[in-house]
């Protein structure tokens, strides 16, 4: 199908971050996008303002019937009415996934998959493709601090496009430049097992176009087995991998640092944000945008600007006597990498920590990590796990993490409970994570801060 081509398109979870990307691609080229939305949110009104009808009741009557494509998202309920009303009345109806799948196969594509990282190396790949002129077209998981989006248009046919595991929609790329960060176990209510997860993304890297590159981080599993005309691994300091940082310092909550590889050198890069491991997504990141063509010396003299991704490791408030971080992390491996960077910036500082767990599936088989990744903080503060997609599992809640930890500074708070929280304590290092709806007492979190000062 010529994506380019399609007048109008219709959107089944339109307000989700994916399916928002697609819906502004769509209507940046001239269509007119209209959609459902379970719940109206502060994206879905953007997306208004920007010519877009949206409704938020599930209502046939209220359905686009003159569209040409109709798009859906797999959290999408399979009794969901006007999902079946397309699908009766053989409508075209397809998965993001399938989408997405058009795009690559019709654009150069650079596409970023692993459980951990790939937001911010997608947009931080983005953001320098935009900024060095080269250009591209954008499809992100997260909204873009310096920007407010997760897409952006460009007339040169290169697409950006963070590669989502979840539901294996990821296997229908074609990527011209595929990253992989990571194969740690996720989503196992998909897969089923650890072994199955690695599979399916080693299925990814042979999804790549030939004389495709991958770049892969340094030490994965099973690397013999990934695939690839060009495979280039990378790292935050290993000297082993291809390409590394070395000579790091940190500066003013950032970094600076040289690129370095047998071919090729980068001296004295910086970046802006906080993390060492934002600091080996840039690595991955300035690869890739040099594979694909952009100037190193104008990524050199870009790269400072990055301010980074909404809720990865962001700097929410920040004064001499209290730094608030409000992060995305969901998984042990993405909790200990927010932790150890903001302890290893803010060393002096009491570190407290409140966590919202996502998905019982993933709380059950991942609490040991969890409790692990946790006990790092000075305190840590939990809320009640946010379900998503499922219903309660038994015996399994915020309890099943804390059960586990060894530190005993610990407790499970309500909402309003972890704000009083944050009005009665003092407070040096405070971060807020998860990917639920914790997201939604950042401002209010933020707010108190600001009026305690």
């Amino acid at each position: 199908m010529n994506v380019k081509q399609l007048k109008r398109v219709y959107f089944i979870g339109i307000g989700g971050i994916g399916m928002s990307a697609l819906a502004r691609f769509f209507r940046e080229n001239g269509a007119i996008v209209s959609g459902y939305d379970k719940t109206e949110t502060e994206l879905t009104g953007l997306l208004e303002e920007e010519g877009m009808n949206i409704h938020y009741t599930d209502e046939v009557a209220l359905l686009d019937k003159e569209t040409e494509l109709v798009v859906y998202t797999p959290a999408i309920p399979k009794d969901h009415s006007e999902l079946n009303w397309y699908q009766d009345n053989n409508y075209p109806v397809y998965k993001r996934s399938d989408v997405l799948e058009w795009i690559t196969t019709s654009l150069h594509a650079l596409t970023v998959a692993g459980t951990h990282g790939k937001t911010t190396i997608s947009t931080m790949i983005a953001y320098l493709l935009r900024e060095t002129g080269f250009g591209c077209n954008a499809f992100l998981g997260g909204i873009s601090v310096n920007y407010g989006r997760n897409y952006w248009h460009s007339n040169h046919d290169v697409a950006v496009i963070e590669a989502d595991e979840y539901d294996r929609s990821f296997l229908k790329l074609h990527p011209d430049i595929a990253v992989l960060t990571s194969m740690d176990p996720d989503h196992l209510d998909i897969y089923g097992t650890a072994l199955e997860m690695e599979n399916a993304f080693i299925q990814y890297t042979q999804n790549i176009k030939p004389n495709g590159t991958l770049i892969v981080k340094h030490g994965l599993q099973r690397v013999d087995e990934l695939k690839g005309a060009y495979i280039i691994t990378y790292s935050l300091d290993n000297a082993e991998a291809d390409v590394y940082a070395s000579n790091i310092k940190e500066k003013d909550g950032g970094y600076t640092y040289d690129l370095s590889s047998k071919d090729w050198n980068i001296y004295g890069l910086h970046l802006s944000i906080g993390g060492l491991h934002n600091v080996e997504n840039s690595i991955a990141a300035i690869c890739a945008c040099y594979i694909a063509g952009a100037d190193d010396e104008k990524i050199k003299n870009e790269l400072p600007g990055f301010r980074g991704v909404k809720r990865r490791f962001e700097y929410v408030y920040k004064t001499g006597d209290v730094v608030y971080i409000d992060d995305y992390a969901h998984h042990p491996a993405e909790l200990a990498a927010l932790i150890s960077s903001a302890k290893h910036l803010f060393p002096a500082r009491r570190c407290v920590i409140a966590f919202q767990p996502h998905l019982f599936s993933r709380t059950r088989d991942l609490a040991d990590g969890f409790a692990e990744s946790l006990d790092m903080a000075d305190e840590v503060l939990l809320l009640d796990i946010y379900p998503a997609r499922e219903l309660p599992m038994e015996g399994v809640t915020s309890k099943t993490i804390t059960d586990k930890m060894e530190n005993k500074h610990h407790r499970i708070l309500s909402k309003e409970a972890l704000l009083d929280y944050v009005k009665e304590t003092p407070l040096s290092l405070f971060i807020t994570a998860g990917a639920g709806n914790i997201d939604k007492l950042v401002e209010p979190i933020k707010n108190i801060l600001e009026d305690k000062a």
